[in-house]
């Protein structure tokens, strides 16, 4: 190795060990500084953990429908007479609702009834006359006949008059007529809708692994967006005892008193059927849960000494905890939690286990068991 060599490994050698020492002293003197500086305190939302009562349920969207509902209509054809209701009236079980003109029905009635008079008469009289011999068996059988003939053309008018005669098939709300004097009608045209509201359903659709926490007469919670503010209640009246191939759904039908008239054939409603007895379950709000690989955990807000003006210095724990079910924006914890305990709602992001934390509950984040949508 020439001397020249020699220089220049001694070269390299020192700068790459002012290179090594000037890192090693600047890591030592990071370490020092972090060391003697505080971490500085996170804000964040708190709320405290608090057994609560819940009543399992179901959740679905179904539609509202009339325990009796149809759109009158007349059977035959015929000409407005006269109208005997108007628009929303409330409806008896046989009022007249339109007339239609049946005057030569009526004549025609009156032929048949007065044909029927004297074949009664003619059968009368033979039969008189057969005890006397005067007529055969024969002639009395075909007066009889024609008797019996001539009474069933009577009945038969007396129905196609009826039927120009509608009326309501039951008590309920009318609708909006569609009708006046004067129209012809052919038939099946509508006249009108009648209503019963005294009572209502709501059909809906369950999957059907729901099926063994439903049976028939089971409470359920009917809500509208009508009425944002009111429940109605009623009870399952009866499961469809075939499940749809195609969705694998089940529809259930359940019936809601409506003494008021304030639901309607026809209205979108949410349902919440009561599934079981009620439980207790540790609940908190589910932004207070955060999401890793390892599991699902929460930050314990915990004491740790005093401050400099005496207040109790907070940091927080962070602990895995199991969850239960959720009912809005809340969820059960099964196990990690105990009642009492404060829980961070926000601001995790920042955290770690013992990082200091400073407590603001100016804005904290939703917990309702049933939220609804705000309209923008």
């Amino acid at each position: 190795m020439t001397k020249r060599m020699v220089i220049m490994l001694i070269i390299i050698g020192v700068i790459f060990g002012g290179i090594f020492g000037y890192l090693g002293f600047r890591s030592y003197m990071m370490k020092k500084y972090m060391s003697s500086a505080a971490a500085p305190a996170v804000t964040v939302s708190v709320v405290t953990a608090v057994t609560d009562v819940w009543q399992p349920q179901i959740s679905a969207v179904g539609s509202l429908r009339a325990v009796r509902g149809v759109e009158v209509a007349n059977e035959i054809a015929g000409l407005v007479q006269s109208v005997h209701f108007k628009s929303g009236d409330p409806a008896a079980a046989g009022q007249l609702l339109v007339q239609l003109n049946a005057d030569s029905d009526i004549a025609q009635l009156q032929t048949l009834t007065a044909a029927v008079e004297l074949a009664e008469t003619v059968y009368e009289r033979n039969k008189k006359q057969l005890i006397a011999q005067a007529v055969s068996q024969a002639s009395l059988d075909a007066d009889a006949a024609d008797l019996k003939g001539k009474r069933a053309q009577v009945a038969q008018q007396k129905a196609l008059v009826n039927k120009k005669t509608i009326r309501a098939p039951f008590a309920g709300r009318l609708g909006i007529s569609s009708v006046n004097p004067g129209q012809y009608l052919n038939p099946g045209d509508k006249i009108v809708t009648l209503q019963a509201l005294d009572s209502i359903y709501v059909d809906f659709y369950l999957p059907q692994q729901e099926l063994s926490r439903v049976s028939s007469g089971q409470p359920v919670v009917v809500a509208t967006d009508t009425y944002p503010d009111k429940k109605f209640n009623g009870k399952i009246s009866a499961l469809n005892p075939k499940v749809d191939p195609q969705t694998r759904n089940v529809q259930i039908e359940a019936r809601i008193a409506n003494p008021r008239h304030e639901l309607l054939p026809g209205m979108y409603a949410t349902i919440k059927v009561q599934a079981g007895a009620a439980k207790r379950y540790l609940t908190i709000p589910r932004t207070a849960v955060t999401f890793n690989p390892y599991g699902e955990a929460v930050y314990i807000v915990e004491e740790k000494g005093a401050t400099k003006d005496g207040k109790p210095s907070l940091v927080v724990r962070q602990t895995f905890v199991t969850l239960g079910p959720a009912r809005g924006d809340q969820v059960a914890i099964l196990k990690g939690v105990k009642d009492g305990e404060r829980i961070v709602t926000s601001g995790q992001l920042k955290l770690k286990s013992g990082s200091p934390i400073v407590i603001n509950n100016q804005v904290q984040p939703a917990s309702d068991a049933n939220p609804s949508p705000v309209e923008p």
